[in-house]
């Protein structure tokens, strides 16, 4: 069998096993419409300005940010806390014994994060034209949204690998996963929109890190403000961090 299509069965494999699993897969998808619909509701949709000659309706600016959540759980949630438990339960040590190349096997859970995150991003932009008339970005824009959603997406697999060389063992794995990523949610401006008051310490620490970046991507390319490239080399190179400490520190084997 060639590499082409045992990775096509791996993905596969790995879909199967996710809708299997049917309140992780339902939380997956419910998660960032859930948020949608509670934030809009709780904060109203009064404009909030997305650059210095732009506003957007607030409901507008959470479509894009939960859109950008879902890439986020989808990616760096998903695969950080399920490797972990595989692994503590020995299902990566036997695949190692199978005759699927490891790079296989990573590559399987890699492009089902991304197919499941394209997904959910469908989904969120549909929800909010349907119901908040959000405009969906068209020519030159969707392509600026697109090519940060999949930079974004590689990022965040990378960084779930790399998560879980941190994670001791599969009971540690929702709370360190959750405790990674919540605060740099509400600090990017992902569940709270930053306005020009924030405390500078919030706003310079936010720009540490990738979500601040691939949330400002993403809006940028949803409703055409200024698209800045240096927001895709950052997260880029997060990714590549990623990459490299997965590639150096990642085991097959169950953390004793």
């Amino acid at each position: 069998m060639n590499s082409i299509a045992m990775l096509q069965n791996q993905v596969k494999y790995v879909n199967k096993a996710f809708w299997r699993n049917p309140a992780s897969a339902f939380f997956t998808f419910a998660f960032p419409l859930m948020f949608l619909v509670i934030f809009t509701s709780l904060l109203g949709h009064h404009s909030i300005k997305v650059s210095p000659t732009r506003s957007v309706d607030l409901s507008t600016y959470y479509v894009v940010s939960m859109a950008a959540y879902a890439v986020i759980s989808a990616c760096y949630n998903n695969i950080a806390v399920g490797l972990a438990i595989q692994r503590d339960s020995g299902v990566l040590k036997r695949t190692r014994g199978t005759p699927i190349p490891g790079g296989i096997y990573i590559l399987g859970r890699l492009v089902h994060a991304i197919f499941v995150s394209v997904i959910l991003v469908a989904i969120t932009a549909a929800y909010g034209t349907l119901f908040y008339h959000a405009s969906l970005p068209t020519g030159w824009s969707l392509a600026k949204f697109l090519l940060m959603l999949i930079v974004g997406a590689l990022t965040f697999c990378a960084l779930g690998f790399a998560v879980t060389c941190l994670i001791p063992n599969a009971d540690a794995a929702p709370a360190i996963v959750n405790a990674s990523i919540l605060p740099l949610l509400f600090l990017s401006g992902i569940f709270i929109a930053l306005s020009s008051n924030a405390p500078t310490w919030m706003v310079w620490v936010a720009r540490i890190f990738p979500i601040r970046h691939f949330a400002l991507g993403m809006q940028a390319g949803f409703v055409g403000t200024t698209f800045n490239w240096m927001d895709v080399v950052i997260v880029a190179a997060w990714g590549l961090g990623g990459f490299l400490v997965s590639y150096r520190f990642f085991s097959w084997e169950p953390q004793r």
